[in-house]
């Protein structure tokens, strides 16, 4: 089995780098055409080919060019209306001859829509009746019936995301772009949020450095922070973490001689507000601490307190 795996790996590698060998300058002329659109660019397939269509649509719309996939058989049933003249249509047969593709074209003609081919035979019609021919002629199927789709189904699937890789660095597409239509994602989440969204402040559990030992325990249960801050939100002293209370109670057992500026950490980390969640994180991991002070690391004023639990 181990060995088929391998062979599948073999001939599909060896089929995409004979596709890159055949990357021209039509390449070039699709990718500056889609840049010159003020349109969407549509993707049309059925079958396998349509399964792979989708995921090109998704990726070009997730990468700054606005892109869809239409069905053929929905199209040719009233879907056709969501085409716009100045939308870019890619259609994807291998062979160039699906029917229900070809079925689409005298539309897209009468339309005067720009038409994107992918296909593995040049001398096709859906290739003939392109303004931009992408060629995914394959080597070999990795079926050994050479039946399934599944070298060309690659083929297609890797010039979807040529296209929208050499779209997305033409634009000049950075990961902030890339976070704003990925806001449920972590990139999203660690490249939008700030820690001003992410900070707790209300009920910051503050001391006196003159705090008795019991009144240190009770100030940080009731804070629910596994920590305590030493002066005031004008002015913080230190800190201390249940961590720091720990390792007191390992030194001295007595607790009647502890006293809060023995076990106070003096030199909290301060972050302000405005950092991202991502820099936040970043710190905390080289640190190697979980929590960190919002506010003003020059005045030492606090504002919040920001923790990476549950983030």
């Amino acid at each position: 089995m181990k060995d088929i795996a391998k062979k599948v790996f073999d001939i599909e590698i060896e089929s995409l780098q004979h596709v890159a060998g055949l990357i021209d300058d039509e390449f070039t002329k699709t990718v500056q055409a889609v840049l010159n659109s003020s349109g969407k660019v549509i993707v049309i397939g059925i079958g396998k080919s349509g399964l792979i269509g989708k995921k090109i649509a998704a990726t070009l719309a997730s990468t700054g060019t606005p892109s869809f996939f239409l069905h053929p058989g929905e199209a040719f049933h009233g879907d056709l209306g969501m085409v716009g003249a100045n939308d870019i249509v890619m259609l994807i047969s291998y062979s160039g001859e699906t029917e229900e593709v070809l079925r689409i074209i005298p539309f897209l003609n009468w339309n005067k829509n720009l038409i994107i081919g992918v296909t593995g035979n040049p001398a096709s019609t859906v290739a003939k009746n392109s303004h931009h021919h992408l060629n995914i002629k394959i080597s070999k199927e990795a079926c050994p019936l050479e039946l399934a789709p599944t070298s060309s189904t690659t083929a297609a699937l890797v010039m979807g995301d040529a296209l929208a890789i050499a779209l997305m660095e033409s634009r000049g597409f950075k990961q902030h772009d890339f976070a704003r239509f990925h806001p449920g994602g972590s990139l999203g989440r660690k490249l939008l949020t700030k820690v001003k969204d992410l900070m707790r402040t209300d009920k910051l559990p503050f001391i006196n450095e003159n705090a008795s030992f019991m009144d240190l325990l009770l100030s940080m249960s009731a804070g629910r922070l596994g920590m305590v801050m030493v002066g005031d939100a004008s002015y913080i002293k230190g800190i201390v973490t249940d961590g720091d209370l720990r390792r007191a109670l390992l030194q001295r057992p007595d607790t009647s001689t502890l006293t809060v500026t023995e076990i106070m950490t003096l030199n909290p980390v301060i972050i302000d507000s405005e950092e991202f969640a991502s820099q936040a994180e970043q710190l905390m991991i080289e640190k190697k601490i979980t929590t960190l002070l919002v506010g003003s690391a020059q005045n030492r004023s606090i504002t919040g307190v920001y923790q990476i639990y549950g983030q």
